[in-house]
């Protein structure tokens, strides 16, 4: 392993000293002594070697520059070449680079440029040159014995180098680096010394030129000086006199640059001493004039300086605001809370903080202000904790207001499902073991036929006063929430299960009890109640809310306006659940849009040809194929048969734009979507989407359906018909409709109800009802459709009576588009053999 070098660092100061070995990092390397005293160092040095010294100025009695002097006068046991650096705490750097080569220094790194160093250290580690620190002057003498002599009047200040000829001269001068030129510039060697001044110059124009002259004449002396000469000396001169000159000549440009880098240092304090007079006035208008409130507090909390905001926010004077805590002007639940803020940053145990805290002002209003407290390091600073305060009142009011909107239904001012979910949640983890409580589920019935029939703002004005029969009846111990578009939640906290019964029966009979006013009309409606009992045993927020779910649905289903106790034990109960389970595997099917279509054939009978296909639904649930039979009741018992439309809409529609040989296609719609308002933008948005031709597509609903609401089901086809697509009356026969209602719709096709179909064969009411659709279907200019089409001889039948189109197993099953490739064929055989 190698020898570390030896490196000695001369600080008086210990932190400096550290600051230099953090700096230089991994000192592995070296071999450090370290010394406060430059004495200490210098007795060190007289005994041994080192291989790098690292000094400060202020190093004792002998400072940093003779430290150093000491070094190159080669009198100690380290050569005088060993490299030196001095650090000192300030730095103008020319007076420090022109002083360190007067001093045989090597390098300067001021003490705040530390990063310098480790460069700094390894340039003066490769270039260990004998060092002196004697300047470098070229001299040119044609005479030996004068240049002799006047070497030797210069050595001590000056390494000499001797040239005789001006060629000599100027290549000498190329090759080195010389502090001062000196050459004889008598009359006789005029003519050659100006051509040396003129290529040094050129090559050097600052470089210092001295010259000997042996005339008296002041314009040659001023020729001189004007061709770029530093200076000039007279014959006779003495050798006194040769040294001044040269040395004030070899450093007059580190005199000019350092007294004008100094010159630039005066004017840049001078002008720093202005900007902070500028800033500090700056400073004290803004804070004199600043909305912010700018406090010292001491570490009692007490005040030590305010700005004048105080008083323009508070009311309070600032006089007589000094010296008082500022716990004093906050309201009473928030003073321990502040205190405590301000212990914590006073004690240094947070050097910020940041609190909220209502102050009282002067006239005894309270306002919200936003504090920020920071502690304050100087022991000197007199003031421990330094604040800045705003005035948050208008943010705080807008945050509250927020607030409340967040867990407030904005129709009604009742609490909303948010907030209904929140305090489920946490009333049933708050459950303890002698605990009861309640949770009520409230669906009012049949209201959509409000919305439909009188629109969404008669269904708001309901829905207000709904809301205010509740607020009515219930305390204010209990929290109200409308959950969704008419249903409602009560939580009913510490109230036995049969008072919780007692209360939704009150509440049950005071909205059936209740005249709401509509277009001078009034008209009552009801409502339907489940109810569930919260308990240590049963606490369970998910669950809870489930079974009001299910005895919610249980009383719709027993008659509506009634309420229903969950009760486990009750095979009711447990059906509706088992069908609101299956219920939501449906939705979660649809919604992941797990379906599949299959198209059945529609015979144009006197065409011989397919005249269109109906789609029909199968869902994909546990890789199972789930026919409508199976999922339309668990999807109506949720109302999400819109969602089930939706589904079928969108992927018979794309079915359209892929297969050319489903050339028209018939989709059926539920009565609860039929009447949606969502439901023509989305046949819109899919028509476009997939660029799809309205024609192409017909819409069915049943007869049974479409009479609920005449004038609304009349509306919807109209809408449906001017977007280019037909519509269909599906079932007909079975509403037993007047004909005049068939003639009130705008469809263009009729479709027998199946049971008159399948037995019209053997019962002859069934064919005459059959015969009688199809006769007044033509009669409207109406398209007639007969399924149920099982056998040949009921097919015979219908084209006999004349029929339009045939629908059955007879003419087809229900298949996968992939299966309807030769239907045409296969259908053409069996219809005409």
């Amino acid at each position: 392993m190698a020898t570390p070098l030896s490196l000695m660092i001369v600080n008086a100061s210990a932190v400096e000293r550290s600051i230099i070995k953090r700096t230089l990092g991994r000192l592995d390397i070296f071999s450090v002594l370290e010394f406060a005293d430059s004495q200490e160092a210098l007795q060190v040095l007289k005994e041994r070697a080192v291989s790098l010294v690292i000094t400060g100025l202020d190093v004792g009695t002998i400072d940093g520059w003779r430290f150093s002097r000491m070094i190159r006068s080669g009198l100690l046991k380290t050569p005088k070449h060993t490299p030196i650096v001095l650090t000192p705490p300030f730095y103008c750097e020319r007076i420090a680079e022109t002083t360190a080569r007067s001093y045989g220094i090597d390098a300067v790194v001021p003490i705040e440029r530390q990063d310098l160093l480790p460069q700094t250290l390894a340039n003066v580690l490769s270039t260990q040159l004998d060092k002196s620190s004697r300047l470098g002057l070229l001299l040119l003498e044609a005479d030996s014995t004068k240049a002799k002599a006047m070497s030797e009047a210069l050595a001590l200040n000056f390494a000499v180098e001797v040239c005789s000829s001006v060629r000599q001269a100027l290549s000498t001068y190329l090759q080195g680096r010389y502090a001062i030129v000196l050459l004889d510039a008598s009359i006789a060697n005029a003519e050659t010394a100006n051509e040396l001044v003129q290529s040094i110059l050129t090559h050097n124009a600052s470089q210092a030129i001295v010259t000997i002259i042996d005339s008296h004449d002041a314009d040659y002396a001023e020729r001189l000086l004007l061709s770029g000469v530093t200076d000039f000396i007279r014959r006779p001169y003495n050798d006194a006199l040769l040294m001044k000159v040269c040395d004030h000549a070899a450093r007059r440009e580190d005199f000019i640059a350092s007294y004008s880098e100094f010159e630039k240092k005066v004017a840049q304090l001078s002008q720093s001493q202005s900007r902070y007079k500028e800033l500090y006035s700056a400073h004290q208008r803004i804070l004199m004039h600043l909305n912010t409130i700018v406090m010292e507090l001491d570490e009692q909390g007490c005040i030590r300086f305010i700005n004048p905001a105080w008083e323009a926010n508070t009311g309070y004077g600032l006089k007589q605001s000094i010296g008082k805590p500022l716990t004093n002007y906050a309201l009473a639940h928030d003073q321990a809370r502040l205190q405590q803020v301000l212990s914590a940053v006073a004690q240094g145990e947070q050097q910020r903080r940041k609190i909220e805290v209502q102050l009282v002002t002067q006239q005894g209003n309270s306002a919200w202000f936003e504090c920020r407290f920071q502690h304050v390091n100087e022991a000197n600073a007199g003031a421990v904790i330094t604040a800045s305060i705003d005035n948050i009142e208008e943010r705080k009011q807008a945050e509250l207001q927020l607030q409340h909107l967040a867990l407030h239904d904005t129709l009604t001012g009742l609490h909303n499902r948010y907030y209904f979910d929140q305090q489920l949640s946490q009333l049933c983890r708050q459950t303890r073991a002698d605990d009861e409580h309640a949770l009520i589920y409230i669906d009012l019935d049949h209201f959509k036929i409000i919305n439909d029939s009188k629109g969404h703002q008669e269904g708001d004005v309901v829905l207000k006063e709904v809301a205010n029969l509740f607020q009515e009846h219930i305390g204010d111990s209990h929290l109200v929430f409308r959950i969704g578009g008419d249903e409602f939640a009560i939580l009913l906290k510490d109230t036995p299960f049969l008072d919780a019964h007692m209360v939704a029966e009150g509440v049950c009979m005071a909205i059936d009890s209740y005249q709401f006013h509509c277009q001078e009309q009034l008209y009552s409606i009801s409502c339907s109640i489940g109810i569930t009992q919260i308990s240590a045993q049963n606490n369970d927020a998910n669950e809870c809310l489930k079974q009001a779910d299910i005895a919610l649905y249980i009383a719709k289903s027993q008659g509506r306006n009634l309420v229903h106790c969950y009760d486990a034990r009750d095979s009711q109960s447990n059906a509706m659940q088992s069908g609101l389970e299956w219920g939501h595997n449906v939705r979660s099917a649809l919604q992941q849009n797990n379906i599949e279509l299959h198209y059945q054939a529609v015979w144009d009978i006197k065409r011989s040809r397919i005249a269109y296909y109906e789609a029909l639904l199968r869902l994909v649930v546990d890789d199972e194929l789930i026919y409508p039979n199976q999922f339309i009741p668990a999807l109506e018992m949720l109302n999400d048969s819109y969602l089930m439309d939706q589904c079928v809409v969108r992927r018979a529609i794309s079915d359209l734009s892929e297969n050319p040989q489903l050339q028209r296609v018939a989709i059926n719609l539920s009565a609860q979507s039929f009447l949606d308002e969502r439901l023509l933008p989305h046949i819109r948005a899919m028509l476009n989407d997939y660029n799809v031709d309205p024609k192409r597509v017909i819409f069915e609903i049943t007869e049974s359906a479409s009479i609920d609401n005449l004038s609304a089901t009349r509306d919807m086809i109209c809408a449906l018909n001017e977007l280019g697509c037909d519509f269909s009356i599906d079932d007909f026969g079975t509403g037993f409709s007047t004909f005049d209602y068939l003639k009130r719709l705008p469809a263009q096709h009729v479709k027998i109800d199946g049971s008159f179909v399948r037995d019209m064969q053997h019962d002859p009411i069934d064919y005459a009802l059959v015969k009688a659709i199809n006769d007044i279907s033509r009669s409207l200019k109406k398209h007639s459709v007969a399924e149920y089409v099982e056998n040949k001889e009921i097919y015979n039948l219908l084209k006999e009576i004349g029929v339009d189109y045939a629908q059955g197993y007879f003419i087809a099953k229900p298949a996968p588009i992939a299966s309807l490739q030769n239907n045409q064929k296969i259908i053409s055989a069996k219809t005409s053999s």
